[in-house]
């Protein structure tokens, strides 16, 4: 009896440490703990559903995750992030809340969104019919001229 507890209990012991070496698949969407996962840039909770992003550093693995475009956009310009060109960058459908590839998107202005940079991610299948749509260059760049803008205003009081 004895040397089956002992058994028993080294299995046990082996099973449960193995049981937390499961290897993550880098570039995949890591799991979004809403209304508890704060915003790399702005810390505010990340609540709504539609807009969020999340930035994966494609070497590491590590995500960050953003409660607006405008965030994400600026925080790997602030970041001064030397693998920027490589981020693998998804944001959820503004129709459906599924991930897309925010590299892949189509953007449209004039959401409302936490940050109020004010653009939603669409697919090919969701866009709103009739809309000008943006692709992610011009999203971004469009993000930096809203923050040179907000920081003017700021300066002027």
């Amino acid at each position: 009896m004895k040397r089956f507890s002992l058994t028993f209990f080294i299995g046990l012991f082996l099973l449960l440490g193995f049981a937390g070496c499961e290897k993550k698949q880098v570039g995949a969407v890591q799991q979004m703990h809403w209304d508890r996962d704060m915003c790399e840039r702005c810390k505010m909770a990340i609540s709504e559903r539609k807009f969020a992003v999340q930035i994966i550093d494609p070497k590491t693995g590590k995500d960050y995750k953003f409660d607006d475009l405008g965030c994400a956009v600026l925080w790997m310009d602030e970041e001064k992030i030397p693998w920027k060109e490589q981020a693998i960058i998804w944001i959820t459908d503004a129709k459906t809340g599924k991930w897309i590839d925010a590299r892949k998107a189509k953007y449209v202005s004039g959401a409302i969104t936490p940050m109020a940079y004010g653009f939603a991610a669409y697919t090919e299948e969701t866009v709103p019919k009739g809309v000008e749509t943006l692709d992610y260059p011009k999203v971004a760049e469009k993000i930096e001229i809203i923050e040179k803008q907000n920081n003017k205003k700021v300066r002027s009081y």
